[in-house]
């Protein structure tokens, strides 16, 4: 290898749609284009890129899994003429299915490589679908010795990057759809840069970015240099090219300075048994072409500045909504607005994702609504600039009691009068959507969800629940940031918004506070026993009356069911209900 030997990487963080084959070669040819105007030498797409993750029982259709594999001969027929390695996630079949890597040049596929590590926890399931590979290659491309692999793999310390830097690799590449949850990006970072140091390697971390059903990829990938250091990052929630020119004397150099690596105790088969694939790219400098001969043209590595914590979960929630909306062949969304705080931010969300003319509110009041919550609605649609629809329920729920007057006679009003209301809300709502094919965006948060304060076929009828895993007491933060960032200089929701009591508005002078702890009270309550599974005896030894907890809990467990039937979520936090959490309904052990 030359004194000056460098290659120009490049990590192509696409947005994939899952099941959409021929749209994600198509994007996928034209980001390799792109790269290719600005000289990569090797551009790395996301883990199973060209089929969307995750694909979960499509995988089980033979034809899914053949077409999958035919597209990725269309995109090596469509790369031919770009002297580049690209190298793209796939599932490839042998004896079995594989979650896999391609690497292409010149229309061939030079390698492939398996996943070794398949995640089984949390909302992963891939040892359901694929079968682990037992093996890794070195690819050399422009005479560097590449390592590649995926996802999970990198977080093994002894996986298979330590054995491809071993075995000679100067950089790994490794390809991802991790998914995002609220500061995740820290714990992936210090990951990475550690297995850098470790392995005295550099490392390019490529990662998928939008929404997929209730998951958010959020981007972020990122190149570490040997001495773990972080040479570039992409954007948060956007596509985009990274790219960095690496000049691989400095693994040389911190190889013959670190003694760690001469020390390694190993089984000499380990790295017999990687295997040597050379891609036919001409060896080049960083400066200029080896085919061409022409300079590249510059490019600036940087590291873009992550996100505010609360702007990177507005920013995700804007993302999952957007792209639930669209990926699911809908344009515009519907939601109802009472007033409060939930619904405002909802409403301000589907606004920054979908533009004020796809998102129209209703207004459903009752004889219990406060003039103040209809003051509050005006101001919030007229600040955001959406249509509003008012339809009052009076008249249909004396309907309702009046039909019931036999069956409930003697008895007292109680929540099922409440529900009534609820649900005639629902019903109005999902006929608006049915009618003018607009998706209903519920507008409960985590902490309703987690205890069931909510009515089941009333206002948890709808297609997209937005804030579904959001807690109440960052409901509050993520209004404040928005009026604080809004762009026009008018704050979008009113401020007797934050500083009103929440209430359902079902009965005269409800509060939430009359069945639910304050928020602020219930919110660490329910992170120790949802996030955390602690049991009641150690959360009130975390300061917090027993009797209170006990009943916070028996509210968690007997609402599982409601939780069930809830809309899908956009996930936030590190145990969202769905697939992070799977209880059973019918559950007899009490904690």
């Amino acid at each position: 290898m030359s004194e000056k030997q460098t290659i120009r990487i490049g990590l192509a963080q696409i947005n994939a749609r899952v099941g959409d084959l021929k749209g994600n070669v198509e994007k996928i040819i034209k980001f390799a284009e792109d790269a290719a105007k600005i000289g990569v030498d090797i551009l790395s797409f996301p883990e199973l890129a060209i089929t969307g993750y995750p694909p979960e029982d499509l995988l089980l259709k033979s034809k899914f899994v053949d077409d999958n594999i035919a597209a990725l001969g269309v995109i090596a027929k469509k790369t031919a003429s770009i002297d580049m390695a690209i190298v793209v996630g796939f599932v490839d079949k042998k004896d079995d299915i594989y979650n896999a890597a391609a690497v292409l040049n010149r229309g061939k596929i030079a390698g492939i490589y398996h996943k070794n590590y398949l995640p089984n926890y949390g909302v992963f399931d891939e040892k359901r679908y694929f079968k682990s590979g037992t093996g890794c290659s070195i690819f050399i491309i422009r005479g560097v010795p590449v390592g590649i692999n995926i996802c999970e793999d990198i977080w093994y310390p002894e996986g298979p990057s330590m054995t491809q830097a071993l075995a000679g690799a100067q950089l790994i590449v490794n390809i991802n759809s991790s998914p995002y949850h609220a500061g995740k990006w820290r714990f992936r970072e210090r990951m990475v840069s550690t297995r850098a140091s470790d392995n005295t390697v550099f490392i390019a971390y490529t990662n998928m970015v939008g929404g997929q059903d209730e998951l958010v990829f959020g981007g972020h990938s990122m190149i570490f240099n040997p001495k773990g250091e972080l040479i570039a990052r992409g954007k948060q929630f956007e596509e985009d090219i990274i790219t960095a020119d690496l000049d691989l004397k400095m693994v040389d150099i911190a190889r013959l300075r670190d003694p760690r690596r001469r020390s390694v105790m190993f089984s000499p088969e380990i790295v017999s048994n990687v295997k040597t694939v050379n891609v036919s790219l001409a060896v080049m400098g960083a400066i200029t072409g080896a085919v061409t001969g022409k300079r590249k043209p510059k490019i600036m590595s940087e590291a873009v500045e992550p996100l505010d914590p609360v702007e990177e979960v507005y920013q995700a929630l804007v993302l999952g909504t957007r792209d639930y909306v669209q990926k699911n062949g809908f344009k515009k969304a519907v939601i109802g607005l009472s007033g409060g705080i939930d619904s405002a931010l909802v409403a301000v969300v589907a606004v920054d994702a979908l533009g004020k003319k796809n998102v129209t509110g209703v207004f459903m009041p009752s004889q219990y609504t406060m003039p103040e919550s209809g003051e509050d609605v005006d101001a919030l649609v007229q600040n955001l600039g959406i249509k509003l629809l008012t339809i009052p329920i009076n008249d249909i729920f004396k309907i309702y009691i009046d039909n019931l007057s036999k069956e409930f006679a003697g008895m007292k009003p109680d929540i099922t009068e409440e529900n009534i209301q609820a649900r005639i809300r629902g019903n109005i709502m999902m006929a608006l959507s049915n009618k003018f094919n607009w998706l209903v965006l519920t507008t409960g948060n985590k902490s309703e969800m987690s205890v069931g304060y909510a009515t089941l076929y009333g206002d948890m009828a709808g297609g997209f629940a937005v804030i579904k895993d959001v807690p109440k007491t960052l409901v509050y933060e993520l209004v404040k940031y928005r009026n604080r960032c809004d762009k026009t200089g008018l704050p979008p929701v009113p401020e007797r918004v934050l500083l009103k009591e929440p209430t359902a508005e079902l009965r005269p002078g409800q509060k939430d506070s009359d069945t639910l702890p304050p928020y602020d009270i219930l919110d660490p309550i329910l992170n120790a026993y949802v996030e955390e599974d602690r049991s009641i005896k150690e959360i009130a030894d975390m300061g917090f009356d027993e009797k209170m907890v006990a009943k916070v809990v028996s509210m968690v467990d007997r609402s599982e069911y409601k939780r069930r039937q809830a809309p899908p979520g956009i996930k936030i936090t590190p145990r969202a209900f769905g697939k992070d959490w799977r209880v059973p309904i019918t559950n007899g052990y009490k904690r």
